[in-house]
């Protein structure tokens, strides 16, 4: 059967009766009950996130290895993949006692190279991107024998990634609204498209990309296959620089909407998914998620059912940090400003004070960043957080109102990614200047009870807070103290109730940031 002919009802067929139950289980449809009372929408989740390998694709390379002559098997299969592909290969191989070569752009995370590895994989690094590697498998593949398993541009792959859908239509009788899919190279959409359309066609399907790694969307647009310069490598489960042929023809005609997400919404809905199910799903695991919020803040939609699908969750620890340091930002939960304050007694509580007036009630500090570096004004690096999306703009201009020159930096990459880290330096006018940290109990109003504790007589040189969700903040403070005040500074520290150290004799402070 030519797959320039294949239907959705051909699909059909090759949909149920793919071979996947063999490696993979019939993953769980969850109700996201805290997302969907915040969204007044239903959010179903589809948990395959869950499978043996953490990611749905075990289920089309399975399907498309087991179809494979006894010859092929034992010759061996080649893949490319940046890792969760790779791993379904490697596990399907394992089970089938194939050889299977992998070769994985350099930039995949190591966790999911040590998995494959695990699996029995032999792994070959190559290239920055899927298409990179994949473009080294395709040599690899005719000078060693070996069968090449594609990702996504399969009919038999397809066919087993589209079990998803008919295990959502089986699990969830009821209403359905839409399905929201992340698109790499675009397997997964097809088989849950020509599925959906041939049994629910009312069911609308919507493709997720990531807005530097869209290339089926431009394709669709362009109607022909566009091959992208680069591509972000964030969410590397979807880096894909050109689609497939057979997904690109399904995905055209089949697949309603396409949503473009950014990385900051990424990470905000890998905390939603987190705050429902205490699972940690990768990037490109959360993009249907993100892009469900995206799709009602846009359509204003209330009542209605969604079902997401949770496609992956190889996340490597380290990346973490960065998730948890976005995710406020993303759901704009945090905005961030520079704020300029008069460099003088006084105006560093003055603008606190500020913060506790700002209309709809206090909000906490979540950030606070100043080093003295000019004798008549201190520019501040402050985030606080918001009631809801929309708001930095007004909190900027109440901040102006207040006589606090102002700058909403919420949107603003180079804040969020680099200035945020970099406040700080050397300063000509930090003279008797002290460094101590500071530990006290994290709960509101506790900086603006230890900026009262300091009182008036010691100018503030340096200051470093960033709420890290414990129970207790870290606090890094500069005070200008002549040595003719040190005994009554030594007084002070020892009745301000809070564990402290100082760290002026630190070589790090004397380093980077002590007058010379």
């Amino acid at each position: 059967m030519s797959t320039k002919h294949l239907q959705p009802g051909d699909y059909l067929k090759k949909i149920l009766t793919a071979r996947v139950y063999d490696v993979a289980i019939e993953s769980a449809l969850e109700p996201a009950k805290t997302l969907s009372r915040r969204l007044h929408n239903r959010v179903l989740l589809k948990r395959e996130d869950q499978q043996p390998v953490f990611s749905f694709k075990l289920r089309g390379a399975y399907n498309k290895m087991v179809q494979l002559s006894a010859a092929q098997l034992q010759k061996g299969v080649i893949c490319a993949s940046a890792g969760n592909h790779a791993q379904g290969v490697a596990l399907a191989a394992h089970k089938l006692g194939s050889r299977a070569v992998v070769v994985m752009p350099t930039t995949t995370p190591q966790l999911k190279i040590e998995a494959v590895k695990a699996l029995g994989g032999e792994v070959v690094l190559f290239g920055d991107s899927y298409s990179d590697a994949y473009t080294h498998a395709v040599t690899l593949e005719k000078e060693q024998g070996l069968t090449f398993v594609h990702p996504f541009d399969d009919p038999d792959v397809i066919a087993g990634q589209g079990t998803i859908a008919m295990e959502i239509l089986r699990q969830h009788q009821g209403p359905l609204d839409a399905v929201f899919v992340a698109i790499g190279g675009g397997g997964l959409i097809s088989g849950v498209a020509n599925y959906i359309k041939a049994v629910r066609p009312e069911v609308r399907v919507i493709g997720v990309q990531m807005n530097d790694s869209d290339a089926m969307m431009q394709s669709v647009a362009a109607h022909k296959r566009v091959t992208l310069p680069d591509v972000g490598l964030f969410s590397d489960g979807t880096a894909v620089k050109l689609v497939g042929e057979e997904t690109f023809r399904i995905a055209s005609r089949l697949v309603d909407e396409f949503i473009t997400v950014d990385t900051d919404a990424v990470c905000a809905a890998i905390k939603d998914v987190f705050v429902d199910t205490r699972s940690i799903v990768e990037p490109a695991g959360a993009l249907a998620v993100a892009a469900i919020k995206q799709y009602v803040a846009k359509n204003k939609t209330k009542g209605e059912t969604y079902a997401a699908i949770l496609c992956g969750a190889n996340m490597n620890f380290d990346r973490l940090r960065f998730v948890a340091e976005r995710a406020g930002v993303g759901e704009e939960r945090e905005a961030l400003f520079a704020v300029t304050i008069p460099e003088e007694q006084g105006s560093f509580r003055r603008f606190c004070e500020a913060v506790g007036q700002l209309p709809g009630g206090p909000r906490n500090v979540t950030e606070f960043n100043y080093r003295i570096s000019d004798a008549a004004r201190a520019h501040v690096f402050v985030g606080l957080t918001t009631h809801g999306k929309g708001e930095s703009p007004r909190i900027a201009d109440n901040f102006n109102k207040h006589g606090f020159d102002t700058l909403d930096l919420t949107h603003d990459e180079l804040a969020k990614e680099h200035i945020r880290h970099m406040v700080g330096g050397h300063s000509a006018l930090a003279q008797d200047e002290r460094l101590l940290r500071f530990v006290f109990p994290e709960r509101p109003g506790a900086l603006m009870k230890f900026l009262n504790l300091l009182g008036p007589g010691w100018n503030i040189s340096l200051f470093h807070y960033r709420n890290q969700g414990a129970d207790y903040g870290h606090i890094l403070v500069g005070l200008q103290v002549p040595p003719n005040d040190n005994p009554a500074f030594e007084r002070f520290l020892d009745t301000l109730g809070y564990p402290w150290v100082e760290e002026t004799g630190n070589p790090v402070y004397r380093l980077f940031l002590q007058t010379p």
